[in-house]
């Protein structure tokens, strides 16, 4: 069986994280994502950094190299006749066109939605903006820190009330891109019966409200206001980071006959007052946290872990990257991908997270392509629109 998208173009208009990713998520499942730049810069992570690898004269940025791979860069200057007229050409045959500008932009470049989809009816937009395309405040710039930030995100992340951080990773760039690649999936099976493609639409503040999860209900539905609290779950204890010898530990007690075993084992009463449900455990969660740090400190991590495990409580380390991407578990699930990039030689990249069937392989493709050189598929991208144009019904 072949990819699930390898009769798929993707027009990917798109810059920086929300959008590129979103691109990227559909090029690891075979789709062909043409990247469209500007000269002489392209996309602005191509400039995001340290670090930068490579030759002094010719660097490279890692973040540029982090979403991007399996697609192909054409160079178009989009304020100019010829830019224009190629974008119309990639348009009449492609798929499927990803864009996150400001809302208005692509308009006065001459490509509104109604236009496109004049050029080709069948095409599946995608759009992304920072906090939606209409509403009061639907013209404002989005980046990810501020969307953390104005979503709430950032309110449920710290270590107490008066601590907001935001995520380690670009949380609602990721998740926009995420949602947008889903969206997009919709909307060409549906185009398979109506014909058409049609407009999908999504942003980082979307993103990020949406995973909200039981966060959300506890105000819409119950009133209450969450904050952060740390690396303790609101809802269940014990359920959190503890302290052990010689490192930290994390468990996970999601029911009362794990924390029968898991005290029992360390030798507490699991019937204690105050501590017999997890509803008495939250209540009395400060408590439940010294009572395990107390029982946990003999215990170097590794030790810790095998008990734990032999209890059948889940459990687990916090690792650095260094350590994950070493991680037997993390190869063996196709999460390191080797590629040959024109610049860096034999490089590895992190690889997609979805895998099919038994495909050692992660992604729906096994020919993952290095992140692209900036218009290195300018004259590739040509000639195959020049096939296209040919073969076209006249």
């Amino acid at each position: 069986m072949g990819a699930p998208l390898e009769d798929i173009v993707v027009i990917d208009l798109s810059r920086a994280l929300a959008g590129p990713h979103a691109a990227m998520m559909l090029g690891d499942m075979g789709a062909r994502v043409i990247k469209v730049e500007s000269p002489g810069h392209g996309d602005d992570t191509r400039g995001w950094g340290p670090p930068f690898v490579g030759p002094e004269d010719d660097p490279v940025s890692t973040y540029f190299l982090s979403c991007n791979r399996n697609k192909e860069s054409i160079t178009l200057d989009l304020k100019s006749d010829d830019g224009r007229e190629v974008l119309a050409r990639l348009v009449r045959h492609g798929d499927v066109l990803v864009e996150n500008f400001r809302p208005g932009v692509l308009d006065r470049l001459g490509f509104s939605v109604e236009r496109l989809h004049e050029l080709n009816p069948r095409l599946v937009i995608l759009s992304i903006s920072g906090f939606g395309h209409d509403g009061p405040e639907g013209g404002r710039a989005g980046y990810d820190q501020i969307a953390q930030g104005e979503g709430g995100l950032m309110s449920l992340t710290g270590s107490g009330p008066d601590d907001p951080q935001r995520v380690g990773v670009p949380i609602g760039d990721l998740l926009a891109g995420m949602y947008g690649a889903y969206g997009v999936a919709a909307a060409l099976h549906e185009r398979n019966t109506t014909g058409r493609g049609r407009v999908v639409r999504t942003s980082l503040l979307a993103a990020i409200v949406g995973v909200h999860a039981f966060q959300g209900t506890r105000y819409t539905v119950a009133g209450e206001v969450p904050t952060a609290q740390g690396n303790h779950h609101p809802s269940i204890a014990p359920y959190g980071l503890f302290t052990c010898k010689d490192g930290k530990v994390q468990i996970s007690c999601g029911s009362e006959g794990l924390w029968v075993r898991l005290a029992t084992a360390f030798g507490i009463d699991p019937t204690t007052p105050g501590l017999t449900t997890n509803r008495e455990r939250v209540a009395n969660r400060d408590k439940v946290i010294e009572l395990l740090d107390a029982a946990f400190a003999p215990y170097p991590l590794t030790d810790l872990l095998a008990k734990l495990a032999e209890v059948g409580v889940p459990a687990g380390e916090v690792r650095t990257l260094d350590r994950v991407y070493e991680w037997e578990q993390t190869r063996s699930q196709g999460l390191v991908l080797d590629v040959d990039h024109p610049v860096l030689g034999s490089i590895q990249i992190p690889g997609p997270p979805i895998r099919l069937d038994d495909n050692a392989f992660a992604g729906g493709r096994s020919d993952h392509q290095h992140p692209p050189l900036l218009g290195e598929h300018n004259e590739s991208v040509r000639a195959w629109l020049d096939e296209q144009d040919r073969d076209a019904p006249s």
